[in-house]
């Protein structure tokens, strides 16, 4: 449902509020986060659904209430997209003022009004129908969770890089950015001190690591764009057959091959020098935080075959890179300090998406040493729960591991400059040609 955008006119509503719980979520709240959504379900479905719900949850707190009957919530899900504060509670003043005062009126007991730090021990553990759905034990810990894209931070972020001659070498932690890239892409960065930026979620005090403050970027669509893309091709059949016919291949695999057959004696990226894409298919969730900006492509022909499918699967992933870059550069100049990305989830699989994040950004990357760091980071939480560590913080270094580091080829430097200031000229341009048409 995260991904769903109906609620883009309850939306604009809440941020004409200008109400102060804005200024925590980069003072423009996103149609992907709850509030919204529940004001559209309330004023649409507000008789077969509103007024029969008995609790509202996110996906990880349903899961902990359907694993131990316990309805209290996790901090993470609560702040990051429900607009609490770990320090102030609820605020009565916006719900009401955004026309959901019903959940007020009853205690916020259908939203949560009992909270957990993500990592405590939920209830009595596994009820005994839970425990026998799993094949497990009855009474083993649950833990308060964390959404998916935090916990591959938390998996992630804290690895010892003790040796490895990275530049967040013998630097807090606060020097790292974690970037989970799947279906979207998820930007963290955690802080000593809160630092409030416009189009940046947070920041989210103890929302992933506890005793931080995280600041979160992101991008509505990556991997689900990057699909869109080549399966939308003409020559996206010829690719699946040729795919198939190596049968140890997928087609993203068999992608970068032939790109490697195609550039001859150019570094692959130079292959795009007259191809430009924006990739704001579904709006930009970081940094411009605008729901209306819609995707654009420079520099097409009338070829249409496997080759014209490669560079345009290899500008899109250029693309989604550069929108990394704009969210980075705009985190260090409101105060964060980052020198090495950590990367996890399914689009850390693809060597070439992450060779273009470490060109096109300048900096190291670092992968984990297992790959779903989602699970790493929901084991630390389990880990905690159930005793084995005496923090969060402790799990997470000791349970964290480096796997491949991938430096930046700092030689294209000059051709990804002029990309990225290519790729900022294009949005000014769809604002432009916006502004021309207002009115028609």
């Amino acid at each position: 449902m995260w991904m769903d955008h109906r609620a883009a006119s309850q939306v604009d509503r809440i941020n004409g509020t200008q109400h102060s719980v804005l200024s925590y979520v980069g003072e423009v709240m996103s149609v992907e986060m709850q509030p919204p959504k529940l004001l559209w379900m309330k004023e649409n479905l507000r008789e077969s659904c509103w007024e029969k719900a008995g609790y509202f949850f996110d996906l990880p707190d349903f899961l902990s209430w359907k694993a131990t009957g316990v309805t209290a919530r996790s901090l993470c899900p609560l702040v990051c997209k429900w607009t609490y504060s770990p320090d102030k509670g609820w605020d009565d003043s916006f719900w009401k003022v955004i026309g959901l005062e019903d959940l007020v009126a009853d205690k916020y007991e259908k939203i949560g009004n009992q909270i957990l730090s993500p990592g405590a021990s939920v209830g009595n553990g596994l009820t005994p129908e839970a425990a026998k759905d799993l094949g497990l034990v009855e009474g083993t810990a649950v833990a308060a969770s964390l959404i998916d894209a935090h916990a591959g931070g938390l998996g992630v972020i804290g690895a010892d890089v003790k040796g490895h001659n990275l530049p967040c070498e013998n630097h807090p932690v606060t020097s790292r950015l974690a970037v989970i890239c799947g279906t979207s892409s998820c930007h963290m960065g955690i802080s000593d001190a809160p630092i409030f930026m416009p189009g940046v979620w947070g920041p989210y005090y103890s929302a992933m690591v506890p005793g931080f403050w995280l600041n979160e970027g992101g991008q509505s669509a990556t991997g689900k764009l990057i699909d869109h893309v080549v399966r939308g091709h003409v020559a996206f059949p010829e690719l699946q057959a040729k795919a198939a016919a190596r049968s140890a291949q997928n087609i993203y695999t068999y992608l970068n091959s032939h790109l490697d057959l195609i550039k001859k004696s150019l570094p692959v990226g130079f292959l795009t020098v007259d191809l430009h894409v924006w990739p704001d298919f579904h709006g930009n969730r970081s940094p411009l935080a605008d729901l209306t900006l819609k995707g654009m492509v420079v520099g097409l022909t009338l070829y249409q075959g496997l080759d014209e499918l490669a560079l345009i699967y290899l500008a899109t992933i250029q693309a989604i890179a550069l929108g990394t870059r704009h969210i980075l550069e705009t985190m260090q100049f409101a105060g964060h300090h980052i020198s090495t990305l950590f990367l996890c989830g399914g689009l850390s699989k693809n060597p070439l998406f992450v060779q273009m994040h470490a060109d096109i950004t300048g900096k190291p990357i670092v992968l984990s040493k297992e790959v779903e760091s989602v699970l790493v980071g929901a084991a630390i939480l389990g880990a905690c729960a159930s005793g084995d560590f005496a923090s969060v913080q402790e799990a997470m270094e000791r349970m964290g591991k480096i796997g491949k580091i991938v430096q930046p080829n700092h030689r294209d430097k000059r051709f990804y400059d002029k990309k990225y200031e290519v790729f900022l000229k294009l949005v000014e341009h769809q604002r432009e040609y916006k502004a021309i048409m207002q009115g028609v």
